[in-house]
């Protein structure tokens, strides 16, 4: 998660209704739906029925890619955009902006993830690429300053494209919330959708979504190493957490100054629409091994932290919290990434629960 300053953008708010269903057009149009599988998960109160979203068959292998295309076609056509990851917006962004033809920089630390390096690279040779891959510093924290002097140089043609926070990457993101709507039947039932919770672009989408939809309940699970969005929902402003480390890297990090996220999300969870959970590492590790073992899925430990408060019987379903076997209404866990490095991943399934 990034830390820029907000002089490099205004585009650090919630979006409208209007700005959701323009992205909505725009997602459908590039993205057939996620795949939706039926199974049962294994908690302390039962077996729950639930339906597993595939977020992991994106083109990128993550969600990421609904925000970058919402955002880049929230662009004027000469508009340059510019944003720093070290993971699946990077990842998103590439593939959007050769999909859309719009000129896009990523700036990524030396340290990133090879293979996703390895990725972003093919893309920025593919033939007519309008993608430019930097490498800046061995830090996500470098990266991103690198970033922020780009568009401090070419304010009139650069826009700094958050990975979390900007107006349209929330707007892309709630796209899921709007596909699920569309995939389930309307028969009244609850829902509950559990998500992971980093810097909570998809889950205050998710909220926003399900603002006016009484029977819908957000489940936002974040890493015990790094609860960035919960202590903010907690206290009320953005305070810096210490981070440790987490197999959830994609979740892991503060806050940016000026983040809308925790006001929506906390917005929802006063109300009594959504709810935060934390869960271990251990329990993370547990879902990535479940999920392959049990569904042959690669999921990597963010993909994963949601399914984790499932197993772990942390999710917010009354059934489960009550000795039931079976929760009322209908349960989605989104699985949001499958782009864990080969070898953290032999090392996870290596492990025994």
């Amino acid at each position: 998660m990034a830390t820029p300053h907000r002089a490099v953008t205004d585009r650090l708010r919630p979006p409208t209704a209007e700005e959701r269903a323009d992205a909505l057009a725009v997602v459908t149009h590039h993205l057939p739906p996620a795949p939706l599988r039926a199974t049962e998960v294994p908690t302390p109160g039962g077996a729950v029925p639930a339906l597993l979203e595939l977020e992991v068959a994106q083109p990128t292998g993550a969600f990421k890619v609904r925000g970058a295309l919402a955002a880049l076609a929230s662009l004027p056509d000469e508009a340059h955009a510019v944003s720093a990851s070290a993971g699946n917006h990077a990842l998103g962004m590439a593939w959007a902006a050769n999909r859309l033809g719009r000129p896009v920089t990523v700036v990524t630390p030396a340290t990133a993830s090879q293979s996703k390096l390895a990725a972003l690279r093919r893309w920025e040779a593919a033939r007519g690429s309008r993608v430019t891959l930097r490498t800046e510093g061995a830090t996500y924290e470098q990266a991103e300053a690198a970033a922020r002097r780009l568009v401090e140089a070419d304010h009139a043609a650069a826009t700094y494209v958050s990975s979390y926070s900007d107006w349209a990457v929330i707007a892309g993101q709630s796209t899921l919330g709007a596909e699920l709507g569309g995939q389930l039947p309307e028969d009244g039932d609850p829902l509950t959708v559990v998500t992971p919770l980093g810097g909570g672009g998809l889950a205050s989408g998710l909220c926003l979504w399900a603002a006016d939809r009484p029977d819908v309940t957000i489940v936002a699970v974040e890493p015990v190493a790094s609860p960035a969005v919960g202590t903010a929902v907690e206290a009320g402003a953005i305070v810096t957490v210490e981070v440790a480390a987490t197999i959830a890297d994609g979740l892991s990090g503060n806050l940016e100054e000026g983040s809308p996220t925790p006001a929506v999300i906390g917005e929802a969870v006063a109300a009594g629409r959504a709810r935060i959970e934390r869960v271990t590492e251990d329990e993370i590790r547990s879902a990535m091994r479940w999920l392959f073992a049990a569904e042959g899925l690669v999921v990597e430990g963010a993909g994963a932290a949601g399914l984790a408060a499932v197993l772990a019987g942390r999710a917010g379903l009354a059934g489960v919290m009550a000795g039931r076997a079976q929760p009322k209404g209908k349960l989605v866990v989104l699985l949001t990434g499958r782009n864990v490095a080969p070898g953290t991943y032999a090392a996870v399934l290596a492990e025994r629960d």
